[in-house]
């Protein structure tokens, strides 16, 4: 009793042939479902081999370990940013206060020169990109790995220093832009990284 036989167990979906396995969900409905999840917006930024700056909107951003801190982002696989940040083997992480949804428009569009539409400056040794009018944290990566899934790819980015002030977050969801409901500025973490932190 208890014991489950092997023919009763389900089967493994890639064992089955294709016209046997689940139906995948519709790109609508799946789309539908993700933007009733709101999340916090940032621009991933580096520059490329000569030297010039690149960036993307990101709403695909989490965290992934503390120990080493490893966060994780997902970029189309064709993007020149993404390109740049092999390259480069590093890229930054900007995220954006409630006042950033210029930005993060200007970031998300065929603009030809994303960088000249918005306040920028190198952040610290690495000189990574910081838009430093439009967010209120940014962190330093430096790439730890990547992996291919569909049309986009996995950055996993070892976070190596932290420039944090207090303030209120841009959220997106319900496809579109958004602040925190607070009314006040959140403090910062008391653990939050300051400045002169080098990791």
């Amino acid at each position: 009793m208890g014991v489950v036989s092997r023919r009763s167990r389900p089967s493994d979906p890639e064992a089955l042939p294709a016209s046997a396995r689940p139906a995948t969900v519709a790109v609508d409905a799946f789309r539908r479902m993700m933007s009733a999840f709101p999340t916090g917006v940032a621009v991933v930024t580096t520059t490329d081999e000569n030297g010039r700056p690149r960036g993307l909107t990101c709403t695909s951003l989490s965290s992934i370990t503390l120990s080493p801190p490893t966060l994780m982002v997902s970029l189309l696989s064709t993007s020149g940013t993404l390109r740049a940040a092999r390259g480069r083997g590093g890229f930054a992480v900007n995220l954006l206060h409630s006042r950033g949804r210029r930005a993060a428009e200007v970031f998300s569009s065929p603009v030809p020169d994303r960088f000249a539409e918005v306040g920028w400056r190198p952040v610290g040794d690495s000189g990574l990109p910081w838009l430093a009018r439009d967010a209120f944290a940014v962190a330093e990566c430096r790439v730890a790995g990547s992996v291919e899934v569909g049309d986009h790819t996995l950055v996993l980015g070892e976070v190596v220093r932290v420039l944090q002030t207090a303030d209120v977050p841009l959220l997106y969801g319900l496809r579109s832009f958004s602040s925190w409901l607070s009314g006040s500025a959140p403090p910062p973490p008391s653990d939050a990284l300051g400045p002169d932190h080098r990791g």
